[in-house]
């Protein structure tokens, strides 16, 4: 992988980039599309192609593991053939599935022990067979196994966890560096930065991970329950100590306001579940703030869900008819608010890498910001 700064912008840290996969470039900053099972809930390979105008996508190590599993994935020639994508894909290692499973796991030097959410079987993830399996899905960028720390974790938690994530981080580096790609194209691998919301932790875990010199890196366990002022200071003291000329990616942040925040704090990379899953319970996200499309006064507006707002919502559907959709139950009006919420996310990154190049990124994020927090 290779990573070129393009612009870089006077009073923020936000910079304009591209890193190069075996897919193809990817220009930064960019949102990346939750394909967990490899599938973007409710949207066509087609639409995120050539609607929302999706360069990379996510997909998910432990669910993807589970269903439909290593054996199919592989006969397939990897999770690019098998979802018929030919674009870059990212996965996940499933570390934050062992966060949120905290009821079925167990942790221990060996790996994660966990139970399937599907069936209950014992399944264990260790540092290395993450890396198997992520070898045989083929994804382009290939994260380690980590301990997501919950946001609220004291700081004994915190530190015992930050250091099982390091001893993971380096058999899995190691196993990374002396195993090879499966279907022949180069498989990125990034390690995650943990420490949960005490500066120390964080400062150590970015120096582990900039040690070792990977092709990116990742700052995860945060959005996980802490106030979102201390998650702009995590993000702070660690992209002051990571390498500037390598992609930083931002894991499960967030709301249009994280993204923008993130962005001028240095962040090259996020993804989210949001503009789906709030998508799919009739939220949308517009320029010019947030619409819950339930709500009646939407009933009889006739204009479109964006107005004056870029092509992919020129006039084609009315808040009136989506909303029709939404409090009907039609899959249709779910679809058209998710495919709405990406377009918009996509939107969102490719403007602020506008204004960087502009030059004027920190005179227009505080604007937009605002707008995009407002309710209307």
């Amino acid at each position: 992988m290779t990573f070129t700064i393009e612009a870089t912008v006077r009073d923020s840290s936000a910079r304009a980039g591209t890193f190069t996969t075996a897919h193809g470039p990817v220009r930064t900053p960019v949102f990346m599309p939750v394909g967990t099972v490899g599938s973007v809930k409710g949207v066509h390979q087609r639409e995120l192609r050539d609607d929302i105008k999706a360069r990379i996508i996510l997909g998910n190590t432990y669910h993807l593991y589970l269903r439909p599993g290593t054996d199919i994935l592989h006969r397939a020639g990897g999770l690019h053939k098998f979802m018929g994508w030919d674009l870059p894909i990212l996965t996940d290692s499933g570390g934050f599935q062992v966060f949120s499973l905290s009821s079925q796991r167990k942790l221990r030097e060996e790996g994660a022990l966990f139970r399937s959410h599907i069936d209950g079987s014992k399944h264990l993830f260790t540092p290395e067979n993450v890396v198997d399996i992520q070898r045989i899905i083929g994804s382009d960028i290939m994260m380690a196994l980590d301990e997501c720390a919950p946001g609220t974790a004291d700081y004994e938690y915190a530190a015992r966890s930050l250091d099982l994530t390091h001893r993971w981080l380096a058999r899995g580096w190691e196993h990374y560096r002396n195993t090879e790609p499966i279907y022949g194209h180069y498989q990125s691998y990034f390690p995650i930065v943990q420490g949960c919301v005490y500066p120390d932790l964080r400062k150590r875990s970015a120096e582990f991970v900039a040690s070792l010199g990977a092709d990116g890196n990742a700052i995860g366990g945060l959005a996980v329950g802490e106030p979102t002022e201390k998650m702009y200071e995590m993000i702070e003291v660690v992209n002051a100590i990571l390498p500037n000329d390598r992609p930083r990616y931002l894991m499960g942040v967030g709301t249009p306001a994280n993204i923008l925040e993130a962005i001028d704090r240095g962040v090259d990379m996020m993804d989210c579940v949001m503009p789906t899953r709030n998508g799919r319970n009739g939220m949308i996200f517009t320029r010019n703030g947030i619409m819950n499309m339930r709500n009646r006064k939407w009933a009889d507006d006739f204009s479109p869900l964006d107005e004056g707002g870029p092509a992919w919502v020129d006039a084609e559907y009315s808040r009136a008819y989506v909303r029709h959709l939404v409090t009907t139950g039609e899959l249709l009006g779910l679809q058209i608010c998710s495919i709405h919420n990406l377009a918009f996310y996509l939107w969102l990154v490719d403007e602020a890498r506008r204004h960087i190049e502009k030059g004027d990124f920190a005179e227009w994020k505080p604007k937009m910001v605002e707008n995009v927090t407002r309710r209307l």
